[in-house]
């Protein structure tokens, strides 16, 4: 079998594990992340005319601030754990079981959520339960099985996997590439970002840059250099950025292109500088005591990121019920817990289908609950099922 390595890596990096808690960090990074995905698809109960009469309130200044500020920061921080993962996974096997591995975690998942979504979604907006998107003409339905053109309407998370797949189809080229043409085609992707081209091969080609950044992480040891930062070091950027991000957003409106791109690019620095703040943060709580408790609950993040957006159709309302909307006194402490509560449903559906069907928890997980899996993968190595993507 032939190994994925490229011409300036040596195969002792790629192949051993760190001596840091590497391993433990990527997986509360993950836990951490999808956790902040659930707020940027955090219940509000108002409409895009209703949300738009609240702006500049307290409650939207909360929102934009969890959602911006932190929640952003999630695709970038997962799509470089995917690509430093990458990079170990093809120094360790050839391109065509990596490729029919990757089909099985990212690409199945995608598509059996995206149905499942539009059952029950569409079913009881259909019947009146809930207000959701009505079923659509042929190209709505491919839109939201496939992702082929846009985000879903119902689904909207799974373009992540979309575009991670892709690059998970360039991984095996991509990993043999020098660093300065992966550096060349992350500066390609970047600028491809800020000029906010619509190309469809990816919907959002941030995923493409970090994506490179995490197989050059791998290569150079970037994780465990930026993981042992000094903490103000590693909040540093962030707190560069923040300022300009936020005077932007008050003062820096504007439809001229020049407004656009660097809006755009004010939003990646903010994301790479979150991520960069997420991850050093989490090579601290891997040391901790608490990070065995946050290792068990891994196991459940990829169900959370598939399964949040069920939660947010069809529990949501009737919990916002009682709190209210956005803008409703009760609101805002429902919107702090959201992420909580869609874990806690996660972690009941997940664990009922298992006991139902290992098989299917299977397929629903990527592999990473159902048959053969352990109960913590706390004492598991990287090899470990609940660390595929």
């Amino acid at each position: 079998m032939t190994r994925m390595l490229p011409p300036d890596a040596p195969a002792w990096r790629m192949a051993q594990p760190p001596l840091l808690p590497v391993s433990q960090a990527i997986a509360i990074a993950r836990l951490i992340c999808i956790l902040g995905i659930v707020w940027v698809h955090g219940w509000t109960g108002l409409a895009g005319d209703e949300m738009a009469a609240l702006a500049g309130s307290g409650q939207d200044l909360l929102r934009w601030t969890v959602i911006e500020l932190f929640g952003r920061s999630a695709v970038p921080l997962l799509s470089i754990v995917s690509g430093w993962l990458v990079a170990h996974s093809l120094a360790k096997r050839g391109a065509r079981r990596f490729l029919s591995a990757k089909a099985r975690t990212v690409l199945v998942p995608m598509l059996l959520w995206n149905a499942i979504a539009l059952v029950l979604v569409v079913g009881a907006g259909t019947l009146g339960l809930i207000r959701a998107p009505l079923l659509g003409d042929a190209r709505w339905i491919a839109d939201n099985m496939l992702d082929l053109t846009r985000a879903g309407d119902i689904n909207v998370q799974t373009n992540f996997l979309r575009d991670l797949f892709l690059c998970m189809l360039a991984a095996p080229l991509l990993a043999r590439l020098r660093s300065r043409w992966l550096l060349l085609i992350g500066g390609l992707a970047a600028v491809w970002v800020v000029g906010a081209w619509q190309l469809y091969l990816l919907l959002r080609p941030g995923i493409l840059l970090f994506f490179v950044t995490g197989i050059l992480a791998r290569r150079h040891d970037l994780a465990e250099r930026l993981g042992t930062l000094a903490a103000w070091r590693a909040a540093l950027p962030f707190a560069l950025v923040v300022p300009l991000k936020i005077w932007l957003s008050v003062h820096g409106g504007g439809a001229a292109s020049h407004h656009v791109m660097l809006a755009a690019a004010v939003d990646l620095a903010t994301r790479a500088a979150a991520a960069l703040l997420v991850w050093r943060t989490t090579m601290g709580l891997a040391r901790w005591p608490v990070a065995s408790r946050l290792l068990r609950l891994e196991r459940y993040a990829f169900f959370l990121f598939c399964s949040h957006l069920l939660f947010m159709w069809l529990l949501a309302p009737a919990i916002g019920h009682f709190t209210g909307p956005m803008g409703g006194a009760g609101w805002p402490i429902f919107f702090l817990v959201q992420p909580l509560l869609a874990l806690g449903f996660a972690m009941l559906l997940a664990q009922a289908i298992e006991a139902i069907s290992p098989g299917t928890a299977d397929l629903l997980s990527g592999g990473r609950l159902g048959r053969d899996q352990a109960a913590s993968p706390a004492a598991r190595p990287l090899a470990h099922a609940h660390w595929k993507l």
